[in-house]
């Protein structure tokens, strides 16, 4: 289900540098910082207090910036949302670094790399994590050593979330004579002012979906996002724009992804999610099923620990949920993806093998060398 934070058991930590000394000044970085704070502080976003949301401006050592991460990160129970603006640098082995004022191109040691950042929220105890990278190459962070290992895998943590400005090789934007940089002014819209005819909370993924079309559209760096599990659907904001009764019960604006679900956990939660975003109740969704379903095996389905062994009955929920062809299909692609990384079933038969009834009766059956066809060849 979408959550927002707790307020009071979360943290957030935003960096910025906007004047370097060997490197291009970002001014409107400098601009990021204060619109971002205000928005997480706010009412539309998570309400945190002022205490709880941590600026760091033009960090000049690693310390300056890694300090405060490292006290949020031991201060977090709930989510720790660490965002980071400013020039992103390659070092000479192609690894990502986050550049200080006094940094060099090619030298991480003037520095900060990713590595150190991902080494203290990796043993954060933060329930879920949050990284945003407005910087140059930041899609490097999305995979490390090749692209294999993920941030969100290493980290162990079921609820990470990284979202990137711009791909693996690609330069993040700063438009001169705008006031933030291309993919921040972007974030802040959706945050301050909403997505028409979507929920009334947005979730990570439903932001990311549309920072991704916007920034497209307009020829601008394509952002970048890697999760695990369901931390798509953690609420980020306050929909500004939504419009309450604009579809009725049984219809669903908007709802998970099917594409985000890496566990069957995820699956079944999702499926769980798709019932209260119709606001039926399970008899309402078991009628309107064709042919209908029983009450009993849509609570089942609903409290299940496993993936269902077959489509039909989830099929039919679903439908009953109101989702047409298209939005079914990538649901039963989702589930056979789920089914086909399962390990098999210790003792379940194979492919080839005989129905059990059939066996029990065969079992029974004397075998050749034994009994009356033994008599029979002995005659």
């Amino acid at each position: 289900m979408r959550a927002l934070p707790d307020p009071d058991t979360s943290r957030a930590v935003l960096v910025g540098v906007s004047r370097y000394t060997e490197l291009e000044p970002l001014p409107a970085v400098a601009n990021n910082l204060p619109a971002l704070a205000r928005t997480l502080t706010g009412p539309a976003s998570w309400n945190l207090s002022a205490g709880h949301c941590t600026v760091v401006a033009e960090p000049d050592t690693p310390r300056d910036m890694l300090d405060p991460v490292k006290e949020a990160a031991e201060a977090t129970s709930d989510t720790l949302l660490v965002y980071f603006a400013g020039h992103g640098l390659l070092d000479g082995r192609g690894e990502l670094f986050f550049g200080l004022p006094r940094s060099v191109q090619g030298h991480s040691y003037t520095g900060v790399t990713y590595q150190a950042l991902r080494e203290i929220i990796t043993g954060c105890a933060a329930r879920r994590l949050v990284i945003i990278l407005d910087c140059c190459m930041s899609g490097r962070a999305l995979g490390l050593m090749g692209g294999e290992e993920l941030l969100a895998d290493q980290a162990e943590i079921d609820g990470s979330y990284l979202l990137a400005a711009a791909p693996e090789n690609g330069r993040a934007l700063a438009p001169p004579g705008e006031t933030h940089t291309a993919f921040t002014g972007a974030l802040l819209d959706v945050l301050q002012h909403g997505i028409p005819g979507r929920p009334r909370e947005l979730d990570l993924n439903a932001v990311y979906h549309h920072l991704r079309g916007e920034l497209t559209a307009k020829g601008r760096p394509t952002p970048q996002k890697r999760d695990r599990n369901t931390a798509g659907r953690l609420v980020l904001a306050r929909n500004q724009a939504y419009h309450p009764a604009t579809a009725p019960a049984g219809q669903v604006e908007d709802g998970p992804d099917p594409a985000d679900c890496h566990t069957p956990l995820a699956f079944l939660e999702a499926l769980a999610e798709m019932r209260a975003l119709t606001g039926l109740t399970i008899h309402a969704i078991s009628q309107r099923a064709d042919p209908p379903l029983a009450p009993a095996t849509v609570s089942r389905l609903l409290n299940a620990t496993t993936l269902p062994t077959t489509w039909k009955t989830t099929g039919r929920y679903l439908t009953a949920c109101g989702l047409g062809p298209d939005q079914l299909r990538a649901w039963q692609s989702a589930w056979q993806r789920l089914r086909a990384q399962e390990p098999a079933r210790p003792g379940a038969p194979g492919p080839d093998a005989e129905p059990p009834r059939t066996r029990s009766w065969r079992d029974r059956l004397p075998r050749r060398d034994e009994g009356p066809w033994r008599r029979y060849r002995e005659t």
